[in-house]
């Protein structure tokens, strides 16, 4: 038995790339699982962890009874406490202990998808004691070990996967936050439009309309006149919409025309991850 077929592509894209970040991290000598990443307050080892953890998760694992230190600057709400426990526990694992376990973990979950039968709307357990669907935790788990494998080739100097399957998945995610940002978080001017272009390995051309009532709604139209027009690389976008840096940082690679207060504005509230 296979996943259903609306799940087969996040499980495969999700194993593509905690295959990748197994590769990256095999060679490691101990002292490089230390280094920091573009994920704040996490290094490569941490990363490892919460992809470990997370995983752990989906097989229905326990949690780990395990209680954080205080002085976690990164750790600003219930959230991030919630992701940090997995990590935090693992946090003086040694190198062979981390690949190990990484290695477990990936038989395991290949096992469970194997046998995998339940069906897309099966509701599974979510961060913080919260109930989702099982697509919902298989996208979402596509688009969260996308992203850190980014992360680690980054820190490591191994550029891409841009790319692979979970790039697409990882577009479609922010995009789907992307009305928000612009319509609620920057307070775009109701019956205004706001053009995203993105290039590279990834492209895509979306706008954002705002109606009279002040809700935002995204399509792959073009707009005659928006309010504003944002071109960035892929890379740029997604470093931007995770958090991973400032507006100021890149601004080199961002050309905004139109209004700039509006472009200022978006791109101030443009991360969505938490």
């Amino acid at each position: 038995m296979t996943v259903h077929p609306s799940l087969q592509t996040y499980a495969d894209s999700a194993t593509h790339s905690i295959e990748a970040i197994a590769d990256l991290v095999k060679p490691l000598a101990e002292g490089e699982w230390n280094r920091r990443t573009p994920c704040p307050g996490w290094s490569v080892r941490d990363i490892v962890s919460h992809v470990i953890g997370m995983e752990c998760e989906m097989l229905g694992d326990p949690r780990p009874i395990h209680t954080l230190p205080r002085d976690l600057y990164h750790v600003q709400s219930d959230f991030a406490r919630y992701m940090e426990m997995q990590v935090d526990v693992r946090r003086h694992h040694t190198a062979p202990e981390m690949t190990s376990e990484l290695e477990y973990v990936l038989i395991r979950r290949a096992r469970q998808l194997r046998n995998e039968s339940r069906a897309p709307e099966t509701t599974v357990r979510a961060p913080l004691g919260a109930e989702q669907t099982l697509e919902v935790a298989y996208n979402m788990r596509a688009f969260d070990v996308w992203v850190h494998e980014q992360d680690l080739r980054a820190t490591l100097g191994q550029p891409g996967n841009l790319d692979s399957p979970g790039a697409h998945i990882t577009r479609d995610v922010l995009l789907a936050a992307l009305p928000k940002v612009v319509a609620k978080d920057a307070g775009a001017p109701a019956n205004s439009a706001v053009v995203l272009d993105v290039h590279g390995p990834v492209e895509f051309l979306r706008t954002v309309r705002v109606d009279a009532e002040g809700r935002g709604s995204i399509d792959g139209s073009p707009s005659l006149g928006p309010a504003v027009t944002l071109s960035m690389d892929w890379e740029t976008y997604v470093r931007l919409a995770c958090g991973r840096v400032r507006p100021a940082a890149v601004a080199d690679r961002i050309k905004a025309e139109g209004d700039q207060e509006l472009a200022t504005a978006i791109l101030d509230h443009f991360a969505v991850t938490p």
